[in-house]
């Protein structure tokens, strides 16, 4: 149920989209990040996984396919207007909640320092797909990134010697959640979204399929709020993000 509706945030400078795998950005915000840089926010992607178990051929390696889906998800990218694009290269299906991929993903937060944050949802659903394992631990860790060490000064002292400085998100947005905040109208945007998703060739070979599932949904989400195409958002503001140690106390 919706809280309280929101039909569109006003843009942002900076966001930053923190998923799982390739495609995982353009399947559930695509259209929201095509409208997000024809607006002028700035917009980069950072993956954490390469996404190489995602194949039923026998006779695909790991190594040719993150090489392919690398390829997909920059092209993708290029399609929705993304200006960069970073992969973390955990292993897929097997991503943990360790002080490595906490560093990691604390890093990429403090070297693009966005506004907005846009992660999947943390939480098993009965979309066991959308709620895949990799989504859930992955947004665990960046939330977890965004409320105490991408702004602590104290966290990873290493980060500062490579001058990536503290920061403070102001903004999370919970893609694919089952109690979402926020729908945003992506009617003039699905286009480009369909277009991102169909880079993906690895992994959605059916173009007519593709097309025609991605406006089902869209339609479904739109419903509630009389749009024709939309995605929703579950949304924590700055007031519930609970970081206020971004930088090093004044001196006396």
């Amino acid at each position: 149920m919706l809280r309280y509706p929101v039909p569109m945030v006003p843009p942002c400078p900076r966001a930053l989209v923190i998923v799982a795998h390739p495609d995982d950005a353009e399947s559930h915000a695509g259209g929201t990040v095509a409208k997000f840089t024809r607006t002028g926010t700035k917009v980069a992607y950072c993956i954490v996984t390469n996404g190489e178990k995602g194949s039923a051929d026998p006779t695909m390696t790991p190594g040719r396919l993150t090489t392919i889906r690398q390829e997909e998800q920059r092209q993708a990218a290029r399609v929705l207007g993304v200006e960069a694009v970073e992969f973390l290269g955990f292993p897929d299906c097997e991503v943990e909640n360790t002080r490595q991929t906490r560093l990691a993903i604390t890093a990429a937060i403090r070297r693009h320092r966005p506004d907005l944050l846009l992660v999947q949802d943390p939480t098993r659903t009965r979309r066991l797909g959308a709620s895949h394992r990799d989504h859930r631990v992955v947004a665990e860790i960046a939330l977890d990134c965004v409320t105490s060490l991408a702004c602590a000064h104290l966290a990873f002292p290493e980060l500062l010697e490579q001058g990536l400085e503290p920061h403070a998100v102001k903004e999370v947005r919970l893609m694919v959640s089952e109690d979402p905040d926020i729908v945003v109208d992506i009617t003039k945007t699905i286009e480009l979204k369909i277009a991102a998703l169909a880079c993906y060739t690895s992994q959605m070979p059916d173009r007519a399929a593709l097309d025609r599932n991605v406006r089902e949904r869209a339609t479904q989400v739109g419903q509630r709020m009389g749009y024709r195409y939309a995605e929703a958002f579950g949304h924590i503001a700055n007031d519930d993000i609970g970081c206020r140690h971004h930088g090093p106390a004044p001196l006396a």
